[in-house]
């Protein structure tokens, strides 16, 4: 059972894709990446919003999950928040593995 975590990010005059850029060109993504348990860790701009960056962030169970939040990465992260001046909404869902015989009509592979 996976656990996707959306969390916007939002600035004023760009702060929020600026935070992005740094984490990504930081190389604190790709740690992220890297962390036991991650299956998802990725950055996303709404069109609709230029101001507000999304991250989808998913990991393989609770556990997992716990250890990022536990790690000396979180502060670094949190560091950054504050640079850019960022507030955040946060979304949580749990993967429910078995794909609805009805949705697979409107998915295409």
């Amino acid at each position: 059972m996976a656990i996707t975590v959306n969390l916007y990010y939002t600035g004023k005059d760009g702060a929020a894709r600026r935070f992005a850029e740094e984490m990504v060109s930081s190389g604190t993504a790709g740690a992220i990446r890297a962390e036991a348990g991650n299956l998802r860790y990725e950055y996303f701009f709404p069109m609709e919003d230029p101001e507000t960056v999304l991250l989808i962030d998913s990991w393989a169970d609770q556990a997992a999950l716990d250890a990022h939040h536990a790690s000396p990465m979180m502060g670094a992260i949190a560091a950054l928040r504050e640079k850019y001046d960022l507030h955040m909404r946060v979304e949580r869902y749990v993967s429910d593995e078995a794909e609805p015989a009805g949705d697979a009509a409107f998915i295409r592979k």
